[in-house]
C-alpha cells in the first residue's frame, strides 16, 4: 500500500495534482485535521458555487447518501469536494463494506472525494478491515498517514512554524518549549503563535519563553514525580503549590503522578529481570512515548522495585481517599506526599 509523506502529499496538494481519493488519518490527529481543512479551504476558494459542489458528510451519515453525492455531477464547475469525516469502517455490515469498496473503486473524474481519521483510531496492524479499507484506497488515490511526532520532530516542526510567521526559533529553545508544554501540537501550535504575537518578528529568546509559554498539567507534575523519587521535599511542594495556584484538579494531578510512578515501577523491574529501559515497550503501549521510560530509568535510579511497590499502595489509597472522603484534596495530596518522601529518602525499608 503506498502511503504518501507528509511532504510529498503538500506538493501533491499546491500543484493541483490529488488524484479523486484522499484519504487522511493517524496519531497526530491535529495534523490529519489541518490537512483536511486546507483541502475544503482550497475548494471554497477554486470551486465554484461551493454551497452545491461542497458536501460534507461524518460518521453518521448512510453510505448511500455518500455514494450519490460522489457520483452527481458538480453544477456548472468541472469537480466537486465530497468530504467524508470519521467514517466507523471497521463497523460496517459485509454489505456496507462491499458498498464502501464499490464506492472507493468508482469515483468520478468529475468529483474529490476526501476521507479523513481524526476522532476515530485507524489500526490497519490488527485490524483487517482497516487493513483492506487503506490498501484498497491506496490503489485508486493518494493515503496519507500522520505518525506521533518525537522528540526531534516536534523541534523541527516548531521551527517551521516559527519561520512561517517571520519568526527565528533555535532547535534548543524549541525543546525548551516541548519540555515546558509537552507534545500535543495543538498546545504547541498554540505556544508559537503566542509567542510570534509577542515577538512580531525575528528571533525568539529564552526569555521570551519563560515569559510566556507556561508548563502543562502534565509537564509540571512529572517535574514533581522526579522532585518526589529524589526525595527533595522543598521541590516537591512548591511545584505542588504552583499546580494549585494553576487551579489543576487534584484528581488529575493524581493521575498523572500515579502513571509516573507506574513507568518507573515497570522499567526497574524490567532492569531487575536484565532487559533494558525500552523492555516494557515490548508489553505496554509506548509508541511515540519512548521518552517516558528514559524518563523513569532516570527518575528512578536508586529506587528499588520493593519502594517502588509501597509507593503505587499509597497512591492508590490516596485515590480511593479522594473519591470516598470529605478530607480536602490538598491535605490528602500533602499527606501522600509526605509519605512518599519518607520512602524514596530511604527512612522506611522496601
Amino acid at each position: 500500500m503506498p502511503v504518501l509523506t507528509e511532504e510529498e502529499f503538500r506538493k501533491k496538494r499546491t500543484a493541483g495534482t490529488l488524484p479523486g481519493l484522499v484519504v487522511l488519518y493517524g496519531e497526530e490527529s491535529y495534523l490529519v485535521l489541518r490537512a483536511a481543512r486546507k483541502i475544503v479551504a482550497d475548494a471554497e476558494k477554486n470551486i465554484p458555487f461551493p454551497d452545491f459542489n461542497l458536501q460534507r458528510f461524518d460518521g453518521d451519515s448512510s453510505l448511500d447518501d455518500i455514494l450519490t453525492a460522489v457520483e452527481a455531477l458538480p453544477f456548472m464547475a468541472e469537480q466537486k469536494l465530497v468530504t467524508v469525516r470519521d467514517y466507523p469502517v471497521d463497523a460496517l455490515s459485509p454489505s456496507d463494506t462491499e458498498q464502501l469498496k464499490e464506492l472507493i473503486g468508482n469515483i468520478p473524474e468529475s468529483t474529490l472525494c476526501l476521507f479523513s481519521f481524526s476522532s476515530v483510531a485507524v489500526d490497519a496492524k490488527k485490524n483487517s478491515k482497516w487493513r483492506s479499507f487503506l490498501q484498497l484506497a491506496g490503489k485508486h488515490g493518494s493515503v496519507v498517514e500522520y505518525p506521533r511526532r518525537t522528540g526531534p520532530e516536534l523541534e523541527k516542526w516548531l521551527c517551521a512554524e516559527a519561520a512561517r510567521r517571520q519568526c527565528e526559533l533555535s532547535r534548543r529553545d524549541a525543546a525548551e518549549i516541548t519540555a515546558r508544554s509537552g507534545s500535543d501540537l495543538q498546545t504547541l501550535e498554540n505556544e508559537i503563535q503566542k509567542l510570534c504575537a509577542f515577538v512580531g518578528q525575528g528571533p525568539i529568546t529564552r526569555e521570551h519563553i519563560e515569559k510566556i509559554v507556561s508548563r502543562n498539567l502534565e509537564t509540571t507534575v512529572f517535574m514533581l514525580s522526579n522532585a518526589l523519587a529524589a526525595g527533595n521535599y522543598d521541590r516537591s511542594f512548591l511545584l505542588l503549590d504552583q499546580l494549585f495556584y494553576q487551579n489543576e484538579d487534584p484528581i488529575s494531578v493524581l493521575a498523572v503522578l500515579s502513571s509516573a510512578f507506574v513507568d518507573m515501577y515497570r522499567v526497574q523491574v524490567a532492569l531487575q529481570d536484565g532487559g533494558t529501559y525500552r523492555t516494557p515497550g515490548e508489553w505496554f503501549d509506548y509508541k511515540g512515548r519512548d521518552f517516558r521510560l528514559r524518563n523513569a530509568q532516570r527518575d528512578g535510579h536508586g529506587l528499588s522495585a520493593g519502594q517502588l511497590r509501597r509507593v503505587l499502595g499509597i497512591l492508590l489509597e490516596t485515590d480511593a481517599k479522594m473519591k470516598s472522603s470529605r478530607t480536602q484534596n490538598r491535605i490528602l495530596l500533602e499527606e501522600m506526599m509526605t509519605k512518599l518522601l519518607l520512602i524514596t529518602k530511604g527512612r522506611q525499608e522496601a
